[in-house]
């Protein structure tokens, strides 16, 4: 470790008085106060999610425990291991797993993480790479192995997007227009129709179609549905899914409600497919990022740090 600071920075989250937000700083901490686990990882990016702003502002009881090092992803280089699977030079990747929640987060210049919630980063992929498509990139990953596990291919139809401006909805909408599926995007804003053509899409379909209670069934027009919105959007799409159809749903940005009879299912064979980012196996993650490595070439969302606009990738090396 001679090569780690005595001293640096982290973004940390502490309890305040009760009904108030926790106390959120950034502050220098030595290296004896990270977490005793087995990997110490020197942090190159994280991203920033929505659930890490609820966990900031105490909007939702996120933080389980505190003192609490905030970020619920990282992508970085290992410095030291005492796990027979990682070695220091390892370019590693960890999301989900309760970090920012019960474990210390990736908004620090280093972090100290279990072995078990590490996973190597496939090449090409770069830690830059990686936190570009961040948590949100890896979800939509995991609809998309949903929807090729279910049996879904580009011949039987066009697959909905919904959310489609958003961060999992936008990489989705790149990684099935890569792999030959006919893609649609739902989105709620005009301003982002042209790049989602750019992306890949063949069609933009207004929020407002989708948006007002229909019919318990609807014309049959997907193939498939990668959903991050849920609520009614999601119940109306899966109505109009097509016979032997998948829905996969990761999200909730329009409610956790589903409005939903059981005829696109029991007439229709729709399967509505759950994906879980947080703890998914570590089998089902190596597939995601493998998937995503092979789209980084090819990603308007990965090509340099100078390219990233608006998006939420963060080197803490740099900012700190």
């Amino acid at each position: 470790m001679a090569d780690t600071p005595q001293k640096f920075a982290a973004f940390m989250l502490r309890e305040a008085d009760k009904g108030k937000p926790p106390q959120a700083a950034l502050e220098q901490i030595g290296r004896d106060e990270l977490p005793q686990e087995s990997v110490l990882v020197r942090v190159a990016y994280s991203t920033l999610n929505y659930k890490d702003g609820l966990a900031i502002t105490g909007s939702a009881p996120i933080v389980r425990r505190f003192p609490m090092v905030a970020g619920i992803d990282l992508a970085g280089e290992v410095v030291e291991s005492a796990s027979d699977r990682f070695a220091p030079g390892d370019e590693v990747v960890v999301n989900g797993y309760g970090l920012s929640e019960r474990h210390w987060g990736g908004y620090a210049q280093y972090a100290r993480v279990r072995d078990e919630f590490l996973l190597k980063l496939p090449r090409p992929l770069t830690p830059f790479q990686a936190m570009a498509f961040g948590t949100a990139g890896y979800t939509a990953a995991l609809c998309v192995l949903a929807l090729e596990e279910g049996g879904v291919k580009p011949a039987q139809g066009p697959i909905l997007v919904t959310g489609a401006s958003g961060g999992v909805g936008s990489v989705a909408v790149q990684l099935l227009a890569q792999r030959g599926f006919e893609v649609t995007a739902c989105s709620g804003s005009a301003a982002a129709e042209a790049r989602l053509t750019q992306w890949g899409a063949k069609e933009i379909l207004p929020r407002t179609e989708l948006a007002e209670a229909q019919g318990p069934l609807g014309s049959e027009r997907w193939a498939g549905v990668v959903d991050s919105v849920g609520s009614q959007i999601l119940a109306n799409a899966i109505a109009q899914t097509r016979y032997g159809g998948v829905a996969a749903a990761c999200g909730l940005a329009a409610g956790a409600d589903l409005p939903l009879t059981v005829l696109p299912l029991i007439l229709r064979g729709v399967r509505i497919q759950g994906v879980d980012s947080v703890m998914a196996p570590m089998t089902l993650r190596e597939q995601a990022w493998a998937l995503l490595a092979q789209a980084a070439e090819k990603s308007h969302l990965t090509a340099s740090p100078q390219r990233m606009g608006s998006m939420n990738c963060r080197n803490w090396r740099r900012q700190f």
